[in-house]
C-alpha cells in the first residue's frame, strides 16, 4: 500500500465497545463509546468458578466477549462481519485484501503477544481489541484503543497474538460493519436495553449473574478464611484485581460508563430518573474500586491476618447498591 489515510486514534475506556464505537464512527455514524455500551447491554457481573484463567474462576464485570458487537447489531439493525480462521495464512491474506480496498477492520486478540504493551502488562488474556487500518513498510497499522498514540505491528507478532490458545482464544477473529446508516432513532432501542439489562442484573435464574453473582463472590470471599493454602487465598484476592481493575476498564471502570450511558440516555429520552441512577451507578463504581483496593492490600500483607468478612461485605455493598439502581431502572417505560 503506497499510501494509507490518517486515521483519528482516540483512547477509550474499554476495548471492545472503544473498537465498535470508532469503527461505527469511522463508517458514517458518529456515536459515543457509553452509548454502544449501553444500548449493547455490555454491563454484567459473572462468577464463573467452572471457567478457568491461570486456574482462577472468571469474575467478569462486562458480558463476554462478541456481545456488545452481537448486542449493536441486534439493537440497532447495524450489519457486521465477522470471521474466525483456522489457518494464519488465510487470516493474514484476508486482512491484508481488506485493507488494500480501504476497509478499517477490528481484530480480537491476546495481550501477551502484542510487543508495544509494556512486558509489565503482558499476560495471557486472549480478548484484546484493537483496529487495524492500514499496512505501511510492511508493518500494520494500529490503532489500539487503551494506547495513547497508534502504533506498529510486524505481521509475525499480530499473528501470534490473533491465534493465541488457550481460554477465550480469538481464532483470528476479524469483524468491520458492512452497512451502517448515518442516523437511526435511539429512544426505543435505550428502553429495550436498559429493561434487559435490569432484568438480568436482579432475575438471572442462576446464582453466579448479576446481583445474586456478586453476593456469591463475597461468600466464597469469606469462607477464603478456612482455605488450607494461603499462597492461593493471596492468588485469589490479587485475580479479583486483576480482574476488576486490570482486564478492560475493570469493574469499577465499567460502572462509570454505564453512568455515562445513563446521564446521556436521560438527555435523549427526557427522563430525569435516569440522571439519578447515573448518579447512583457512579457511586457504585466507587465502591467497586473500595473494594479492589482491600483485596489488593490483603494480597501484600503476608503473614498478617485478613478480615475476610470486611471485604466480603464490601462486595456486599456493591450489590446492594446495583439493586437499588437497577430497580429504579426497570420502572422506565
Amino acid at each position: 500500500m503506497d499510501s494509507v489515510a490518517p486515521f483519528p486514534h482516540r483512547q477509550y475506556a474499554h476495548c471492545e465497545s472503544g473498537v465498535v464505537a470508532a469503527l461505527l464512527t469511522h463508517y458514517g455514524l458518529a456515536i459515543s463509546e457509553p452509548m454502544v455500551f449501553g444500548i449493547s447491554g455490555g454491563l454484567t457481573f459473572a462468577y464463573i468458578p467452572f471457567i478457568k484463567i491461570t486456574n482462577l474462576p472468571i469474575i467478569s464485570y462486562r458480558m463476554f466477549p462478541h456481545a456488545i458487537i452481537q448486542g449493536i447489531q441486534k439493537r440497532l439493525g447495524i450489519r457486521f462481519r465477522t470471521h474466525t480462521y483456522r489457518d494464519p495464512a488465510r487470516a493474514h491474506g484476508e486482512l491484508v485484501t481488506l485493507l488494500s480496498e480501504g476497509r478499517v477492520v477490528g481484530l480480537q486478540t491476546s495481550v501477551y503477544w502484542l510487543p508495544y504493551f509494556p512486558d509489565e502488562m503482558r499476560f495471557q488474556f486472549n480478548a484484546h481489541n484493537l483496529i487495524v487500518y492500514g499496512m505501511e513498510d510492511g508493518q500494520f497499522l494500529v490503532s489500539d484503543p487503551i494506547a495513547d498514540h497508534l502504533v506498529r505491528i510486524a505481521p509475525a507478532d499480530l499473528e501470534n497474538a490473533r491465534f493465541a490458545k488457550g481460554t477465550l482464544a480469538p481464532r483470528g477473529f476479524l469483524y468491520y460493519p458492512e452497512r451502517v446508516p448515518s442516523s437511526i432513532a435511539m429512544e426505543e432501542p435505550i428502553r429495550k436495553a436498559i429493561r434487559k439489562t435490569a432484568q438480568m442484573m436482579l432475575y438471572a435464574p442462576v446464582p453466579l449473574i448479576g446481583v445474586k453473582g456478586i453476593r456469591t463472590l463475597a461468600g466464597r470471599i469469606e469462607r477464603l478464611r478456612r482455605h488450607p493454602d494461603q499462597r492461593y487465598v493471596r492468588n485469589f484476592l490479587g485475580h479479583i484485581v486483576r480482574m476488576q481493575e486490570e482486564i478492560g476498564t475493570g469493574g469499577g471502570g465499567f460502572r462509570v460508563m454505564y453512568a455515562a450511558f445513563l446521564q446521556e440516555a436521560g438527555e435523549t429520552l427526557g427522563l430525569p430518573v435516569l440522571k439519578e441512577a447515573s448518579l447512583r451507578m457512579t457511586e457504585a463504581g466507587d465502591l467497586w474500586r473500595t473494594f479492589a483496593l482491600a483485596c489488593a492490600r490483603a494480597c501484600k500483607r503476608k503473614g498478617e491476618p485478613v478480615d475476610f468478612t470486611a471485604i466480603a461485605n464490601l462486595a456486599r455493598q456493591c450489590a446492594d447498591f446495583e439493586q437499588q439502581v437497577f430497580r429504579m431502572l426497570r420502572r422506565i417505560e
